[in-house]
Formats: C-alpha cells, sequence, structure tokens
C-alpha cells in the first residue's frame, strides 16, 4: 500500500515526532509508515486520517493506483 504521509506531514511542516506524538506511536513508526515497510492498523489508519481531517481512501492507496 502506498500512502501520502511524508507529503501531508510537509504540508504541515511537522516532523515525523511531531506526527508520532499526535498519533501516540514512536517516530520509528511513522517513518515505518511513510517507507511503506509498514502498513497500518486499521485503527491507526484512522487516527491518521482524523489528524489531517482527511478521508482514509485520500491517504492511503493501494500499490497499483499511486
Amino acid at each position: 500500500m502506498k500512502n501520502r504521509l511524508k507529503v501531508l506531514r510537509a504540508e504541515h511542516d511537522w516532523t515525523q515526532a511531531d506526527l508520532a506524538g499526535r498519533l501516540d506511536v514512536t517516530r520509528q513508526t511513522v517513518n515505518a509508515i511513510e517507507k511503506g515497510k509498514y502498513d497500518p492498523s486499521l485503527p491507526l489508519a484512522f487516527k491518521i486520517a482524523g489528524v489531517f481531517q482527511m478521508p482514509i481512501e485520500q491517504i492511503f492507496l493501494p500499490a497499483e493506483d499511486a
């Protein structure tokens, strides 16, 4: 699965640590999601969508669509 997390984070001028704090996860988790090494759980994906006030499908994309 591809995602726009890094771009969205940059648009908000947040570091990985800033976003991690908002999500109550580690910076390493944010890094792994951004690099596509880890797909977030559904509850975490909803939390990410809430932080950015966007639908999940605008943040996370199937690999073939990206």
